[in-house]
């Protein structure tokens, strides 16, 4: 087994994601939360209201497709308004948070009177 890196080898090879990575991950996440919101909510109307002349599943996904891409648009742009990645303490941060877990060994202290 190889040994466990040091943390003057940059953290093991992590890397900061990039602004395209950090666009994708909040048009993904933006994506799949207007999706359920526009079965939710078209569901919701449809059932109130009816489907109209263009059926249950063409009105469902038009709900659908239309919460998603809105959801997922400004997702992606607000992923990247905050996107911190030019400086270096952010960078820094990210791959102290990605390290391995520091375990300790339980400090234990005999007391007078404890059978060894």
């Amino acid at each position: 087994m190889p040994p466990m890196p040091s943390s003057s080898q940059g953290g093991g090879g992590m890397r900061v994601p990039s602004t395209f990575d950090k666009w994708k991950m909040g048009a993904m996440l933006g994506g799949s939360v207007g999706l359920i919101m526009g079965f939710i909510f078209g569901g919701f109307n449809i059932m109130r209201y009816g489907a109209g002349h263009n059926g249950v599943m063409r009105t469902l996904g038009q709900y659908m497709l239309g919460s998603g891409a809105t959801f997922g648009f400004f997702m992606s742009i607000g992923s990247v308004i905050r996107t911190e990645a030019s400086s270096p303490y952010s960078a820094a941060a990210f791959a102290r948070a990605r390290r391995q877990p520091i375990i300790l060994p339980r400090q234990y202290t005999r007391r007078p009177g404890d059978n060894p």
